[in-house]
């Protein structure tokens, strides 16, 4: 005779054994991430009119850089770089600093009353500050731009105009003297390592010149400057 307890183990033990394996084929995975989005390049205009009547603009230097960073401070000393610049025009040292990404120059000299336009391409993942600096070269060290604007501010098809000042990088003496400016007006030296300034930067006072009393001075009153001496606009374009 059969045992029905016996029958009734095994039909239980199947039951168990099938509803096992029903809860093993359901999947309670709810680590499923989206797939990552691939970085796209956001493309900037930055258009630079110089405003000045007689002083050139050494080639602009467009800068990509860390967030919350900047370039130079007023009322601080200039860093190496900055100097450079300031003295000389030339702007590859800036690609050292610290928190700098990327370095775009432009195509050549700016002269007065000329606007160049340049063209840059971000990473998104690299989209953080900016700035545009530039030396008036008819001057012992001073330049001009902006920085630490943040990029992120600006959507496809928006832009930011920004007119600047010129700013005295407080390394060189303004002497205006014979053999110590670069730029056409004398054809003197540019970088020296010697700083005999205030040591500081600051909003530049302005040139003298020859014709308004400085003896010694290699300029004439035709490259005095009035603030602000750049019309910058920065455009997103993509």
């Amino acid at each position: 005779m059969n045992n029905p307890n016996k029958y009734l183990r095994y039909s239980a033990l199947a039951f168990i054994t099938s509803g096992a394996l029903i809860l093993g084929g359901c999947s309670d995975n709810n680590n499923d991430s989206p797939a990552p989005i691939a970085p796209s390049m956001q493309s900037y205009t930055v258009a630079v009119t110089n405003l000045t009547a007689n002083q050139p603009m050494s080639p602009i230097a467009v800068v990509n850089h860390q967030v919350d960073t900047v370039l130079w401070t007023s009322g601080e000393s200039a860093s190496l770089a900055l100097e450079t610049l300031a003295e000389s025009g030339d702007a590859s040292g800036l690609s050292d600093e610290v928190a700098v990404t990327e370095l775009t120059n432009g195509a050549g000299i700016l002269l007065p009353g000329a606007t160049e336009s340049i063209a840059i391409s971000l990473n998104s993942e690299e989209i953080a500050d900016l700035s545009v600096v530039t030396m008036l070269v008819n001057t012992n060290d001073a330049f001009a731009g902006f920085t630490g604007y943040d990029l992120t501010n600006l959507t496809v098809d928006e832009s930011m105009t920004f007119r600047v000042i010129a700013y005295d990088a407080g390394t060189e003496a303004n002497s205006e003297a014979k053999g110590t400016i670069p730029g056409p007006a004398d054809s003197g030296e540019g970088f020296n390592a010697a700083r005999d300034d205030s040591n500081l930067v600051h909003a530049h006072s302005g040139v003298i010149s020859h014709d308004d009393g400085l003896a010694d001075s290699v300029l004439t009153a035709s490259h005095r400057f009035d603030n602000p001496v750049l019309l910058i606009t920065v455009s997103r374009t993509e």
